[in-house]
């Protein structure tokens, strides 16, 4: 504690907020005066807090039951003095520790999301491997609005109108935000969060912002603090933003690519990379890994209802497993580089992903296929065939028919735990149950007064 005892006595923090990741990606936890913080050295949370859904409910009994102490006994949250985070948007001087969850006997948690980044970052260590990435964000900026059942609408810009049309790559249209993102980047700056690039993407007032590459855990922990940074940033400038996958209709939808690559510890090289500067047979397994097991874990990457929403054929969200060289269309996208920088973009996961599981997920398939030496299907030069051209490697279509193959998964239960697939699976199960509820304003318009 001595390194985080000292960062809060330096910044004068007066409040701590100690916070944990939950499977949906929301932030829970306590907040403390600094002097309780540092007195008690991390917290202790039920561990049903890690099987509430995105409503706050929770999955059904006989499987809670199966999975926790019938008591619902406390867990410890030990603070990671890495992942420390100045909250510059509170009145008093407040830090956001991120904790790492464990029994009470030590052992890590395994329905932790982080704790399964953890774990997957490990299988790499071992190998004497250490995985790269660079997350890019997609979001929408939004009006505010107190009715669900109303279509969300671009927010009024500095010239006093909202965009029309599409603006993609458009300097003035992102420029309408200005006072918005000038605050965005002053606190990721007051964070140390190592944003690079802003864009305007193609939907009106829909932005990405880029990450600059790094180690995974720590970028997670990045992007996990970066959400509810641009979220308080629009707030003050009394807009919304969200992260879902595909919040507005007819308009794109909203991704978290992640580029990776490996580099040897020992070396510092690329092993995506042969000595000649060509490919290596490392680069092609990992795809193939990628290519296998995405569909047996693309909850980790599509996890709500809302993301099969935005994988659509046609649209700019690739709904197949090709991979081809600089080609957008492929769901694996292969970026012009230098030897050194050989890298794979995965454009599959959804902005509304948890960030630690999403990356994790994506690490691990390209390490099973490094593992197993598969073998990737042909490079598409030109446009992807945008249907199941491979019955082996396809994206299922609904949230029900991913959990089902997740479910199933001998290679997710193998590595990230049977504990871990059945907790995750029933949150989302229990969601969709929830979803599926709800009578939905498409419903009442077309079926109301002619069925």
């Amino acid at each position: 504690m001595d390194k985080l005892i000292a960062f809060l006595k330096d910044n004068k923090i007066t409040e701590v907020e100690c916070v944990i990741s939950d499977m949906t990606g929301i932030a829970r936890g306590k907040i403390a005066p600094v002097d309780k913080f540092i007195d008690e050295k991390g917290m202790r949370l039920p561990e049903s807090v890690l099987l509430q859904t995105v409503t706050g409910d929770y999955i059904n009994d006989e499987v809670f039951y199966s999975l926790l102490d019938d008591a619902d006994i406390d867990f410890v949250c030990v603070p990671d003095d890495s992942a420390v985070f100045m909250l510059p948007w509170t009145v008093e001087a407040t830090a956001q520790v991120i904790h790492d969850c464990y029994d009470r006997m030590g052992n890590p948690i395994e329905l932790s999301p982080r704790n399964v980044l953890k774990k997957v970052l490990k299988l790499y260590e071992d190998k004497g491997w250490e995985p790269v990435i660079a997350p890019e964000m997609e979001f929408y900026l939004t009006k505010r609005s107190d009715d669900h059942d109303l279509p969300l609408k671009p927010p009024i810009g500095r010239s006093g109108r909202p965009e029309a049309g599409r603006q993609s790559f458009s300097i003035d249209a992102a420029n309408e935000y200005d006072p918005l993102f000038e605050d965005m980047y002053d606190w990721c700056e007051a964070q140390g969060l190592d944003i690079d690039t802003l864009i305007h993407e193609d939907g009106p007032a829909q932005m990405e912002i880029n990450f600059s590459h790094g180690n995974p855990l720590a970028l997670a922990d990045q992007v996990f603090v970066f959400k509810r940074t641009l979220r308080e940033a629009a707030l003050k400038h009394d807009v919304c933003a969200t992260f879902m996958a595909k919040p507005v209709t007819d308009e794109p939808g909203s991704a978290m690519h992640i580029h990776q690559s490996i580099v040897d510890k020992k070396t510092g090289k690329n092993i995506f990379t042969k000595e000649d500067g060509t490919q290596s047979q490392l680069f092609l397994n990992y795809i193939a890994g990628l290519q296998t097991y995405i569909p047996q874990l693309l909850p980790l990457m599509a996890p709500n209802a809302n993301s099969f929403r935005r994988f659509l054929p046609g649209t700019s969200a690739p709904v197949n497993l090709e991979w081809g060289i600089e080609n957008r269309t492929c769901g694996l996208r292969i970026p012009e580089s230098s030897p050194q920088n050989r890298r794979i973009e995965n454009r599959i996961p959804g902005a509304d992903a948890n960030c630690y599981l999403a990356i994790a997920a994506s690490l691990l398939c390209g390490f099973i296929g490094m593992d197993k030496n598969l073998r990737p299907s042909t490079p598409v030069s030109g446009r992807a065939n945008e249907s199941r051209t491979n019955n082996e490697n396809y994206l299922p279509v609904t949230l029900e028919e991913a959990l089902m193959a997740m479910q199933d998964s001998e290679a997710g239960i193998e590595y990230l735990g049977q504990s871990f697939i059945t907790a995750f699976v029933a949150v989302k199960q229990a969601e969709l149950e929830n979803f599926r509820r709800v009578v939905s304003s498409w419903e009442r318009e077309f079926l109301l007064l002619t069925v």
